[in-house]
């Protein structure tokens, strides 16, 4: 027989011994239960658990009261944990603006807060109320902060008016504004460090009628009506 046809004759495959295909059953028996074995570490054990809830972003809150409203259950798998629950059950501390919460493998809960900041004081028969720039009444204290002013409105409507109003006043205006009053949604009033009164009204075209208001205030008054900014007048 020449090289070519050995060549040419095919190879003869060596048969699967019942074996070698035990081995085979084996081996992937084997693959599958380790997969198994390692989800459920992973899943159902305190391998990969809860070690500890690192707060961050606070300034008032104590990393200790944002660690108990959450109720992190130390050795609780992290790959099983709830943080849109966790992240509910923060966020219902009134002065918590937003909060994130993230796993930190492996073994950390991050709780990331944003405090809410105030805009104004709202004076109540039991303390000093603080308001943030969303209106929203979040804390009261036994002394009013410095430099903010007060707002007076009787709802959470009136509330929010108010405080849009404060936010759409030019930067440097604001540090004379002494009080904010809101009768209703469309009557906003601003009282002046030296007495003048800016009518403003509501909070519709607020560009323009900060626009306006710089201008008028270097003019002798004591009322200032800018609800219209076409026709601002000074009385």
């Amino acid at each position: 027989m020449t090289t070519a046809e050995t060549r040419r004759r095919p190879r003869t495959e060596r048969p699967v011994t019942r074996r070698r295909y035990l081995m085979r059953r084996w081996g992937v028996l084997g693959a599958f239960l380790g997969v198994v074995a390692l989800v459920y570490v992973v899943m159902f054990t305190s391998v990969l658990g809860v070690r500890g809830v690192e707060v961050l972003g606070n300034t008032v809150l104590t990393a200790d009261e944002v660690r108990d409203v959450a109720a992190v259950e130390a050795g609780s798998p992290l790959v099983r944990l709830d943080t849109d629950a966790i992240a509910a059950r923060v966020a219902a501390l009134p002065r918590v603006r937003s909060v994130d919460v993230r796993r930190s493998f492996p073994s950390t809960v991050e709780i990331i807060v944003v405090e809410r900041s105030a805009v104004a004081v709202a004076i109540g028969p039991d303390g000093f109320h603080l308001v943030d720039g969303d209106g929203v009444d979040y804390s009261v204290e036994t002394a009013a902060p410095p430099g903010l002013p007060q707002v007076i409105a009787p709802d959470t409507a009136t509330t929010r008016a108010a405080v849009a109003v404060l936010a759409a006043v030019p930067e440097p205006l604001r540090p004379q504004i002494v009080k904010v009053t809101a009768e209703t949604v469309g009557n906003v009033r601003l009282t002046l460090t030296d007495g003048r009164e800016v009518k403003w009204g509501g909070t519709d075209e607020s560009g323009r009628k900060a626009a306006v208001l710089g201008p008028l205030l270097t003019r002798p008054g004591k009322t200032y009506d800018v609800a219209t900014p076409d026709f601002p007048t000074v009385a």
